[in-house]
């Protein structure tokens, strides 16, 4: 039995974690922690980390990335493992849970889907045959209620596939400023918002007289939350480090 903590237990994304544990005998939740401390279930909502009254084998995060912060304290104090799902991290924060991996274990992935990491290998296989062949585009697309752009696992896998190439590309987020035409040596990124869009995500290869795309659509969060809760129980009584969802994949 793993003890897990929500941080974010009042959003959208830790109500359907708890509907995922209801239906599981693997994992307990034993607290949660949110700015919004309003109780649902039989588990204690706290607005801090250090106000949990149990401490938990690991901490699952869909809050915000202004929480990253008081949580790693929280966790490198504690000695507590975490799974980090939330997405928008700047530079200086990635390179903080670089280094707390350094002394707790820590999953970190931009996307909990075992079907889009799939999407991630499918798309540098792709790009180890075509090579510089394709013009490879990435067009990503999700409800209107997400606020960064584009989307952290549009930047996984455009950075998977650039770490294929013999030659590294540069990122175009935005065409309507560029008068001119597509440089051989770029990446474009594009994001879609609208309607209650869960996730999708493509990855374009256009060649000569023939185009290949590779695409993988959420139709619910359910995905992303299973995903996370078998990165729990991957990650509990794991040595201090950095892990994602290949780490998981290649131990089952």
């Amino acid at each position: 039995m793993v003890n897990i903590a929500i941080c974010g237990a009042n959003g959208k994304m830790g109500k359907t974690i708890y509907n995922c544990v209801k239906n599981r005998d693997n994992i307990n939740i034993v607290g949660g922690i949110d700015i919004n401390t309003e109780k649902y279930a039989d588990f204690e909502i706290v607005e801090n980390p250090n106000d949990l009254s149990t401490k938990p084998d690991v901490i699952v995060d869909y809050s915000h990335p202004n929480v990253l912060k008081s949580l790693l304290e929280y966790c490198l104090t504690n000695g507590v493992p975490v799974v980090l799902a939330t997405t928008g991290y700047s530079d200086e924060q990635i390179n903080d849970i670089k280094k707390a991996s350094e002394q707790i274990p820590v999953f970190f992935s931009w996307n909990m889907s075992l079907g889009i990491n799939l999407l991630v290998g499918l798309s540098k296989k792709a790009t180890e045959i075509l090579g510089n062949q394709f013009d490879i585009e990435i067009v990503e697309k999700h409800h209107n209620q997400k606020v960064d752009a584009p989307s952290g696992t549009a930047l996984m896998i455009a950075n998977s596939i650039n770490e294929t190439l013999e030659t590294p590309h540069n990122y175009v987020y935005d065409r309507h400023s560029q008068r001119k035409k597509r440089d051989k040596n770029e990446i474009g990124i594009h994001s879609i918002r609208g309607g209650t869009i869960v996730g999708e995500h493509e990855v374009i290869f256009a060649g000569n007289d023939e185009i290949i795309s590779l695409k993988h659509v959420a139709t619910s969060k359910t995905v992303f939350a299973e995903g996370s809760l078998n990165a729990s129980i991957f990650l509990k009584d794991k040595p201090a480090g950095i892990y994602d969802m290949s780490n998981l994949i290649s131990e089952n």
